[in-house]
């Protein structure tokens, strides 16, 4: 749990609804169906136009990232490969054969099969970054759909409030409407802004970090099974592994 990510959920809605009622316009004033169809709804709308479905259910199914972001564990990682090199230099390359069916995570289960099958070095890392690079690619866009989002919906704030000030000029024979008509108008533009600044880009830029983290951490992996591969000294590997988590 990322509790950095907990904590400013929090602050984000205390900070509409205790400025809203410390400004005197009350929680009433935070809500209108009317901004959450334009606002919120266009934003969706404009982000499926703009955004293959592949791409959006992946955006989708990584959003729980912010609050949960996938386990890294880099010191793990690595005393996992001194370990598995030091069954290589004793047992060979098929010693590591039962570690296999023991490791979660698919990309270095697919890695350390390919080391025991006795795969050239220059093959293995060829293939492990292309799917290292097709992965990262797919998580990245996916995190770009909730930049996309941040940069439309104060466009689309601003159209609410265009929307709404329109009606409120139909009104104009009677001044009891104004004032409520107009406050209402820019309710659209809270809806815009606050999702935009307080939500939709802070996820971005949070979900494109982790995507980082996420690729460096596999890189050392790729860096790992090589040199395992390569039959390399163990204190070799942990030296040259520990730069990744400098």
């Amino acid at each position: 749990m990322d509790r950095l990510s907990i904590i400013g959920i929090t602050l984000a809605i205390g900070s509409l609804l205790g400025g809203s009622i410390l400004k005197g316009a009350g929680l009433a004033a935070l809500w209108s169906p009317a901004a959450f169809v334009i606002v919120i709804l266009g934003t969706v709308a404009a982000s499926l136009l703009q955004t293959p479905m592949v791409t959006f259910k992946r955006a989708m199914a990584i959003a729980r990232w912010v609050v949960r972001p996938p386990t890294r564990d880099n010191a793990a990682t690595i005393t996992r490969m001194v370990e598995w090199s030091n069954i290589a230099r004793r047992q060979g390359l098929l010693g590591l054969e039962p570690e296999i069916e023991k490791q979660d995570d698919p990309f270095l289960r697919k890695g350390l099969q390919m080391v025991v099958d006795g795969l050239e070095p220059e093959s293995i890392r060829q293939m492990l970054e292309i799917e290292l690079y097709g992965q990262s690619k797919r998580d990245l866009d996916a995190a770009k759909v909730y930049e996309g989002m941040g940069i439309y919906a104060p466009t689309l704030g601003i159209i609410g409030a265009v929307l709404g000030l329109i009606a409120v000029m139909k009104n104009l024979a009677d001044p009891s409407k104004l004032g409520h008509g107009i406050a209402a108008a820019f309710t659209a533009t809270i809806y815009g802004i606050g999702s935009a600044n307080l939500a939709l880009l802070p996820m971005a830029s949070k979900l494109k970090g982790i995507v980082h983290d996420r690729t460096q951490e596999r890189e050392m992996m790729v860096e790992g099974l090589i040199a395992i591969a390569q039959g390399e000294n163990p204190r070799n590997i942990e030296s040259r592994l520990s730069g990744f988590v400098l």
